[in-house]
């Protein structure tokens, strides 16, 4: 299994999380993935300057989290695994419904230590199945929140051993991708069920719903 889906409480806990994560911050120092360095202060005869525009960046960052700008780690990572990009993209927009910043994670994860890390939503049991014999074996999976490319390459991996499994035709009325999609949130097992015929359930449906919603836009991020 790889996602738990709680979007449903993300929004009523989401003050909770924040309030941990001052707790943490407070308690236990800066979290990993913070900058520790204090802020400089504008001063009266050197005003700041205007921030720099932001650049897409491997590693983690503060602020909002656009799938998109991590079009070319998925570009990259997709074609490395053999899936397909926009596939890979849909479901960084699927994942992308709770706060991706590395001190907010580790607070809900200590919450709810079952919780998946990294933009791509993965547990960690699925991260340690998938990194074996490949070139991030040696990585960790409480490294998700602070790297989006080893998010981005865990989860196009993943969907390769998805994909090695599915049989070579099946009955159930969905796309190849459809599948991997439905594997991605619910698992193998469930996927091969599906593929057999099995219905799924309103969570997985709800899913797949969101899939189709955000092909579009996926397709337009990595063509870009």
């Amino acid at each position: 299994m790889t996602v738990t889906r709680s979007r449903r409480r993300w929004p009523a806990v989401v003050l909770l999380v924040a309030a941990c994560y001052v707790a943490v911050r407070v308690a236990g120092g800066l979290p990993s993935g913070s900058d520790p360095r204090p802020v400089p202060e504008a001063t009266a005869t050197a005003p700041a300057s205007p921030p720099a525009p932001a650049r897409p960046s491997a590693t983690a960052t503060a602020g909002p989290y656009d799938p998109a700008d991590y079009a070319a780690q998925v570009r990259r990572r997709a074609g490395q695994a053999g899936v397909s990009a926009r596939l890979l993209m849909a479901i960084l927009y699927n994942e992308s419904y709770k706060p991706h910043e590395p001190g907010l994670e580790r607070a809900w994860q200590k919450y709810k230590p079952d919780a998946a890390f990294g933009i791509a939503n993965m547990h960690r049991a699925t991260f340690d199945a998938t990194r074996k014999d490949r070139d991030f074996a040696n990585r960790s999976w409480d490294e998700l929140p602070d790297d989006r490319d080893l998010a981005v390459e865990a989860a196009a991996w993943y969907l390769h051993d998805l994909a090695a499994v599915l049989p070579a035709q099946w009955a159930a009325p969905y796309s190849k991708d459809d599948l991997l999609a439905l594997g991605y949130n619910t698992g193998q097992g469930n996927m091969l069920a599906f593929a057999r015929g099995a219905t799924p359930g309103s969570q997985a449906g709800s899913y797949l719903d969101k899939l189709h919603a955000n092909w579009a836009e996926a397709g337009r991020a990595v063509r870009s």
